[in-house]
Formats: structure tokens, sequence, C-alpha cells
């Protein structure tokens, strides 16, 4: 493939406009005013060329993204979602190929580059998200990964653990949990359980984590403690952590350090008025922050869009960020911080990266979130994708 060079944009980060060469799927070169030699050049002057959009926490094999429009029917609490899900799923036809296909698209054209997807397995569906989602990612420029999630509990709900088993040894990437004391009603066997299919088998762990208050605290504790002890620093996730958002400054504090000495990132889709982990103050102690959409046009909500930039002006508006740095903020957790939690190598923007590459018309980071303007260039792997 020939050589591909981007003239005149301003890597985030890097302070001032520079040139990226780009070969052989890779960053070859970073610098101002770079020889144009055999190269194509691509004009993006003024451009704000950001990395690859990485969505933290979704579920694919829920959407009804690109079918006829659906009424919302479960009504305002978790137990009217579940049922919700669990009664129409037959009935729309979820898992569908076509629709994952079609949001999978839809975020490609935004800059997405990467995907962590929360894909349920359960008696009455088995394994057939994780097929369906497989299928659909072979077809679009997005790397997926998935975690096998048992939405209607573990211990609750019995064959679930020996689906998750069986996913864990066909090769998913994560294994999820969902409220230990919630939803299973035992925490400490809850934990036991998802810890001991990571570590059996060597994969990432990602927990919903609903669970509020003190409660939702002390699980965060046994979190950390089980993370430290069997060296999983790295490749634990929580995802929503409510509870973070609704302790005292001290308690924040004090479990900010454990996380991040244990090395257990945050995901975070500010969603509705669900409480949101405190960004600034994690991101301060050390703390892997990264964030998705969650539900996009499913049965547990109508809204979504694909778009992580839109996703990361959710994130600084509920925490009410307002000064550019403290916006950057989300959008670190929208990329880089998205980065760590799915445990990317070479990503970035550096000399020696991937060339997945978002550029976008604006004069600063903030502006970007705050505005979420069109993609004037996406690239994957170094093809360009949108121009």
């Amino acid at each position: 493939m020939t050589d591909l060079l981007l003239r005149g944009g301003r890597p985030w980060g890097l302070g001032s406009p520079a040139d990226l060469l780009i070969g052989d799927g890779l960053i070859k070169q970073v610098g101002p005013d770079l020889p144009q030699g055999d190269a194509q050049v691509i004009d993006v002057s003024g451009q704000l060329l950001l990395p690859g959009l990485v969505e933290a926490h979704c579920h694919l094999d829920k959407t009804l993204y690109g079918g006829a429009w659906v009424p919302h029917s479960a009504d305002d609490t978790l137990a009217g979602r579940i049922g919700n899900d669990l009664g129409r799923r037959a009935e729309l036809g979820v898992p569908s190929v076509e629709r994952i296909t079609a949001l999978l698209r839809t975020m490609s054209s935004f800059g997405t580059t990467h995907v962590r997807t929360h894909t349920d397995v359960d008696p009455a569906v088995g394994l057939r998200g994780i097929e369906a989602v497989l299928s659909a990612a072979e077809t679009v420029p997005v790397e997926v990964q998935q975690v096998a999630f048992p939405q209607h509990g573990v211990l609750t709900n019995p064959g679930t653990f020996e689906l998750l088993e069986e996913a864990a040894k066909s090769g998913v990437f994560a294994i999820g949990g969902l409220d230990p004391a919630g939803i299973d009603r035992d925490p400490v066997r809850h934990l036991d359980l998802i810890f001991g299919l990571a570590g059996r088998y060597g994969t990432h762990l990602d927990l919903h984590l609903h669970d509020g208050g003190s409660l939702g605290a002390w699980e965060l504790e046994l979190i950390i403690e089980r993370t430290a002890a069997l060296g999983l620093g790295g490749r634990v996730t929580v995802s929503h952590a409510y509870a973070l958002g609704q302790i005292d400054e001290a308690q924040q504090d004090r479990l900010a350090q454990g996380l991040a000495a244990a090395g257990v990132a945050l995901a975070t889709a500010a969603v509705y008025s669900f409480p949101v982990p405190p960004v600034k103050r994690m991101r301060a102690a050390g703390v892997t922050v990264a964030c998705g959409h969650d539900g996009i046009r499913d049965l547990w909500g109508p809204y979504g869009s694909g778009d992580m930039l839109e996703r990361a002006m959710h994130l600084a508006y509920r925490s009410t960020f307002r000064r550019d740095e403290d916006i950057e903020l989300a959008l670190e957790a929208a990329t880089y911080g998205g980065a760590r939690a799915l445990g990317l190598s070479g990503y970035g923007l550096a000399a020696g990266c991937a060339a997945d590459l978002v550029a976008v018309p604006s004069s600063t980071a903030a502006e970007a979130v705050v505005t979420h303007p069109s993609r004037t260039l996406v690239m994957k792997s170094g093809l360009v994708l949108h121009n």
C-alpha cells in the first residue's frame, strides 16, 4: 500500500501542528514539514487529530438499531426493564446480526475503532448473542471485545455459570458480573465464581455494579482485594460504580487509592440521572476511567447515537465540567482511558502506534467534546474509511 502523509493537522496533546506519515497500518513519523517522498498527501490543515475513539461499555446484542422504531415498553424499575428485556427478545428477533452490523457501521463512521460489548449469556439465549456479535464484527472495521454477561444473575439463574465457563473456553475476551449483592444476594460467592473463571481461563473481568451507597462501596472493596490477591491488575473493570457518586469524599479518596493500587479501571456511561463516579477525583488518584453508551436503542431504553464524542459530552455535562482542562477528561475517557481499560497496545498518536485516527474541525479538544462536529477523516489501521 502507498504511504499516506496527513499534512498540517494538530495532533491532540502535541501543542503544535504536525504531519503524520502513515504506512503498513502504523504511524511511521510525526513532525513538522515531513518530506512527501512517494506518499499520497491528505490535507488536514487546521483539523484536530484524535486517536480512534473507544466505546468501553455497550450492549450490541440487545440493539434494535437500524430497524423500525420500537416504543419503549418497560416501567421505570430495574426489575421492569429486566422483565421487558426477557419478555420481548424473541418477539423482536434479538439478537440480530443485521442490527448489530448497522450499529457497528454507524460507530465506525463516527470514528470509533474499538468496542467492548457486554453480551447476554443465560439459559434462554445460550451463546447466540456471542455468535451474532462475532458474525457482525467480521464485516466492520472495528475491533470488538466481548464480555460474557450474566444479565439476569449467576446464582439466581441456574445454568448461567456453566454458560459463562463455556464462553470462556471459546475464547471470549472477558467474563462479566452483575450486582453480587443486589441481584445474586451473595457477593462473596458471586465474586469467587467470576474471579475464578477469569483466573482459570486468562480472561479480563468487567462487572456491572449498580448497587449504591455503603453496600456498593463495600463490594468495591471486595473487588479491589480479589484483584490484588490474584494479580489481575490491569484486567479488571467495574462498570457504572454508582456508589462512588453517593459516598462522601473521604470514602471516595480511600477507594480511589485502592482502585489505582490494584489496577482496577472504571467505566461509566453517565446515563439518565444515575450517579456518575467523580471522574476528576478518580483521575487525580491515578484510576483509569473509560466511558461508553451502555444500551443503544434497545429494550432498556430508546436513546443512544453511537457517537463517542457525543457520549463524552454527556459525561462532561453530568460531571459539571466547564473548564477546558476538565472537559478534556471526558475525552480522555473516550480515548486513552478506554484503551487502558481494554488493554490495548500500540494506541495513540505517536510514531509506532496503530494508525487509528479521527480528524474533526475543532480548535481544541474541549470544543470537539462540546460540539461533537462531523468527522472530516476516519482511519482504521491506515485505511481511510471516511474523508
